[in-house]
C-alpha cells in the first residue's frame, strides 16, 4: 500500500508560507525588514522605466542568500527558484543575479542596513537579549577580491618617482646645453612635474617636425644625412620624455591610491596587503584584504566598521566615531584588548567620550610578573625623589631630571616626555646590566607622565571586581562571532570590489550571524540528545556524549534547549 502519488493533480493549501517551521529563518527575516519603516526605501523610487522590485523584498532574499552561506548573485537567483523560503520571501517574484547584484553594490542600502542593525539591537534590549553596559570591540582580517600579485608598495613607488626625477632631469640639461629646447621657468631644486614634462615633449615634437621637413626638402644626400644625424637627439629624448610622462603620472596616482598606506592591490585600490591568519603555504605570505572591526555584546553584532591599515590601534577611535554616529549611544565600558591600548585611545574615550576604558596595553600582563617588579634595573622600580624630582638607580647613583621635550607622531598626536640622565655610569660595576648606551654616554631614561597615569587609571579598573568581570568576557564575547562567521557561514573571502561596496556585503553577512544565532537561540521544538541519538547508534558513544553533555549544561545552561 502507498501513499497517494499524483503531479499532475493540484495540492492544497496553495500558501508555501504553511510548510515552513515555526522558527525557521526566513520569519526572523521579514519581521526585521518590514520593520524598517517605508521613508528609508524613498530614495530607491524611480519615475521613469519599467517597474522595480521592492527594495524589501531584494533586502529580503540576499539576508536569506548569506543565511544560507550563499553569496553568489547566480546561486541567490536559483535559490529564488527551488527554495521554498525563498519563494516566499521574493512572493514568487525571480530576479535575475544582475539585479540582485546591482542591489547589493548599491550605496544606498548601507544606510538601510544600518536601519536593520539598530533596529534589531533594539529587539534585543526589549527581550533582555543584550546588556547595554559595555561593548566589546575587536578585528579581524577579510581577504579581499583581489589578486594576490598585483601589489604596489610605497617605498618601491617612492625610489622609482625619484629615480624618475633624478633622470628626467639629466636629459633636461642635455637639451638646454645642445640648445635644442628652450628653459622652462621653474626653481631650481623643483623636479619636473607632469605639465612640464609635457611641455618639453611638445617642444621636442615641433623639433622634430622641423628637422623631418629640411630632410624632405633636402636635395643633397650629405645633407639629408647631417640632417637626420641631428634630428637623431631630439627623437631619442622625444621618447624619453613621453615614457617619463607616462611613468610620472602612474607613480603620482600610485600614490594618491596610497594615501597614508604602504600598500595596495591593482585589481581593489582599496584593499592593503596584510598578513593573514590562514596561511595555508606557511611563508608569511601577504594578501589583500580589510580590517574588519565589530562592536559586540553576549555574542550579537552591533556595529561595525571596515578600514585599510592593518594594525588595530588606529581604527578603535574612528570606529567609535562610527558606531556614535550610525548604530548606537556608546555604553559606559569599551572594552578591547592589548592592540587597541595606547595613550591617544585611552585620552579620547576619557576626556572626549566620557567612558571608562577597559582596554588593557601591550606590556601589562608583563608587568603584572613577579619577575618584572622585582627587577632592579627597570626604572619602573627605581627609587624615586619627588621634590627632587630625581631617580637612584641600582648603585644608589642619581639620575636627575634634564630636560623636557614635545614630540607629534605623524598622526598628529602630541606627546610630552621629560627626559632624566645619570650623573656618571663610566665607572659603574652594574653598567653592563643596566644599560646598552655607548661606554662615553650614560644612562638617560625617558618618562612620559600622562602614558603612566593612564596605565595606573586601567590597572585600578581592571582590579575592582567589577569591571574585571566585564573584561573578562571580552575573549568569550567579540571572538566567536568571528568564528560564526568565518567558520559556521563559511565567509572568509569577499565577492566585491572597493571599500563602500565590502562595507554593504560585510552588512549582510553580519546581519546573517545575528539572524542565525538569534533563530537558534529560540529554536527550543528539538533537544539536544534527541538530535544526537537520531545520528548515531553507537550506545558508548551516546553515553559519553551524554556525560559531557551533562558537565557543559551545569557551566553553560543557556546553550542547551528543551522542548
Amino acid at each position: 500500500m502507498y501513499k497517494n502519488y499524483n503531479i499532475n493533480q493540484l495540492i492544497l493549501p496553495l500558501d508555501i508560507e504553511i510548510k515552513l517551521e515555526k522558527n525557521d529563518i526566513a520569519f526572523a527575516i521579514h519581521h526585521l525588514v518590514e520593520s524598517i519603516p517605508e521613508e528609508a526605501f524613498h530614495v530607491f523610487r524611480k519615475t521613469q522605466g519599467a517597474t522595480a522590485y521592492h527594495p524589501r523584498m531584494m533586502l529580503k532574499i540576499i539576508l536569506c542568500g548569506y543565511t544560507q552561506s550563499t553569496f553568489s548573485g547566480r546561486k541567490i537567483e536559483a535559490l529564488t527558484k527551488d527554495s521554498i523560503r525563498m519563494m516566499w520571501l521574493a512572493g514568487n517574484y525571480q530576479p535575475s543575479y544582475r539585479t540582485i547584484n546591482r542591489f547589493r553594490v548599491n550605496p544606498h542600502v548601507q544606510a538601510l542596513l544600518r536601519q536593520c542593525f539598530v533596529l534589531f539591537r533594539n529587539q534585543l534590549v526589549q527581550e533582555k537579549e543584550i546588556e547595554t553596559d559595555a561593548i566589546f570591540i575587536d578585528g579581524t582580517k577579510i581577504e579581499a577580491n583581489a589578486n594576490k600579485y598585483t601589489f604596489v608598495w610605497r617605498k618601491s613607488t617612492e625610489k622609482h618617482l625619484q629615480s624618475l626625477h633624478e633622470k628626467s632631469e639629466a636629459c633636461y640639461q642635455e637639451l638646454l646645453e645642445k640648445e635644442i629646447i628652450p628653459s622652462l621657468e621653474k626653481e631650481l631644486d623643483e623636479p619636473l612635474s607632469v605639465e612640464q614634462l609635457q611641455e618639453i615633449r611638445d617642444e621636442l615634437k615641433v623639433v622634430i617636425d622641423e628637422e623631418t621637413e629640411k630632410i624632405e626638402t633636402a636635395t643633397s644626400t650629405e645633407i639629408r644625412k647631417e640632417l637626420r644625424s641631428k634630428r637623431k637627439l631630439p627623437k631619442q629624448a622625444y621618447k624619453q620624455f613621453q615614457s617619463f610622462l607616462v611613468r610620472k603620472t602612474k607613480y603620482q596616482h600610485y600614490l594618491t591610491s596610497l594615501g597614508n598606506r604602504n600598500s595596495f592591490s591593482k585589481t581593489d585600490h582599496d584593499a592593503t596587503f596584510m598578513r593573514m591568519k590562514e596561511d595555508h603555504m606557511r611563508n608569511g605570505q601577504l594578501k589583500a584584504g580589510y580590517n574588519l572591526q565589530i562592536a559586540t555584546n553576549k555574542q550579537y553584532i552591533l556595529g561595525y566598521d571596515v578600514f585599510p591599515n592593518p594594525t588595530d590601534t588606529r581604527t578603535l577611535l574612528p570606529f567609535l566615531n562610527t558606531l556614535k554616529q550610525s548604530f548606537l549611544e556608546l555604553p559606559a565600558y569599551i572594552v578591547a584588548d592589548a592592540g587597541y591600548g595606547s595613550e591617544q585611545n585611552y585620552e579620547t574615550i576619557i576626556d572626549t567620550h566620557e567612558r571608562t576604558p577597559l582596554i588593557t596595553y601591550s606590556t601589562y600582563i608583563k608587568e603584572q610578573k613577579k619577575a618584572y617588579k622585582q627587577n632592579p634595573f627597570l626604572p619602573q622600580n627605581w627609587l624615586y625623589e619627588e621634590q627632587a624630582d630625581t631617580y637612584l638607580c641600582p648603585n644608589n647613583r642619581k639620575v636627575p631630571f634634564r630636560n623636557y621635550s614635545v614630540q607629534t607622531d605623524r598622526y598628529g598626536f602630541t606627546r610630552y616626555l621629560k627626559y632624566y640622565e645619570c650623573e656618571d655610569c663610566s665607572s659603574c660595576s652594574l653598567r653592563a646590566n643596566c644599560t646598552r648606551a655607548k661606554k662615553a654616554s650614560n644612562r638617560v631614561l625617558q618618562k612620559n607622565n600622562s602614558w603612566e597615569y593612564f596605565k595606573a587609571y586601567v590597572d585600578t579598573r581592571l582590579k575592582d571586581v567589577k569591571t574585571k568581570k566585564i573584561y573578562a568576557q571580552r575573549k568569550i564575547d567579540v571572538e566567536p562571532a568571528f568564528g560564526y562567521l568565518k567558520a559556521s557561514l563559511r565567509f572568509t573571502r569577499l565577492s566585491v570590489r572597493g571599500k563602500e561596496k565590502v562595507k554593504n556585503e560585510l552588512g549582510f553577512a553580519l546581519l546573517a550571524v545575528n539572524l542565525r544565532k538569534y533563530t537558534a537561540k529560540g529554536s527550543k521544538n528539538k533537544c539536544l540528545y534527541f538530535h544526537f541519538q537520531q545520528k548515531t547508534r553507537n550506545e558508548n558513544l551516546f553515553a559519553r556524549f551524554s556525560l559531557l553533555v551533562s558537565i557543559f549544561q551545569d557551566l553553560c545552561p543557556d546553550l542547551f534547549f528543551y522542548e
